[in-house]
């Protein structure tokens, strides 16, 4: 099974803070992460990690940490990923910038584009693949980028009838609640909270 989840900021206090996560310390937060992911990662799932993981300087408690998480890990790095440590680079089965990864469910076949940035512009948005990305939390740049593809649907002719669909997985988003997500979670869950998928 594939799952996806992004900017968990491990060891960044601030991050309680900036998100308003329902947390009172960034421990609570920690031990809340560890038993929900695994107790539903295998170590036979894959789990995309769209960047963030930690702050960079972060090194001994964040590879202790990380360790303990079940599953393949496969991290898309973003702008506080600090891949510098062989030992914390021997946690994660890739570590890369950018992915392309198929999904399924429900006997229907997804294609999907990663990173931890969103992307205005991605391969094939007009043929029905999903950008799954990061960075951009619960700020007013998200909303923006939200609008502008809003704004693109309605005026590019290229999509050919297709509604590009772009979903940020930030932990702290309401479709994701902290835990990697399925993508069939995540596309429902976004459609039941803001009604349509974005």
């Amino acid at each position: 099974m594939k799952y996806y989840i992004s900017d968990l900021h491990l060891f960044h206090n601030a991050a309680i803070r900036f998100d308003n996560r329902p947390f009172d310390n960034i421990s609570t937060m920690h031990e809340y992460i560890h038993t929900n992911w695994n107790n539903r990662i295998t170590n036979g799932d894959t789990v995309y990690i769209l960047g963030d993981v930690s702050l960079r300087g972060q090194k001994d408690n964040l590879i202790a940490y990380v360790s303990t998480l079940k599953g393949q890990k496969v991290l898309v790095k973003g702008n506080h990923d600090d891949v510098s440590d062989y030992r914390y680079q021997q946690l994660f089965s890739e570590i890369c910038d950018y992915k392309e990864v198929h999904d399924s469910f429900d006997g229907k076949n997804y294609d999907l584009v990663l990173s931890h940035y969103p992307i205005y512009s991605w391969k094939n948005m007009g043929r029905g693949w999903i950008h799954l990305y990061g960075h951009t939390h619960n700020s007013i740049e998200d909303d923006m980028y939200l609008k502008a593809l809003s704004d693109m649907k309605i005026n590019c002719g290229h999509l050919h009838d297709n509604n590009p669909v772009a979903v940020n997985v930030g932990c702290m988003k309401p479709w994701m609640g902290y835990e990697p997500r399925t993508l069939r979670e995540i596309l429902e869950g976004i459609k039941k909270i803001c009604g349509q998928l974005q």
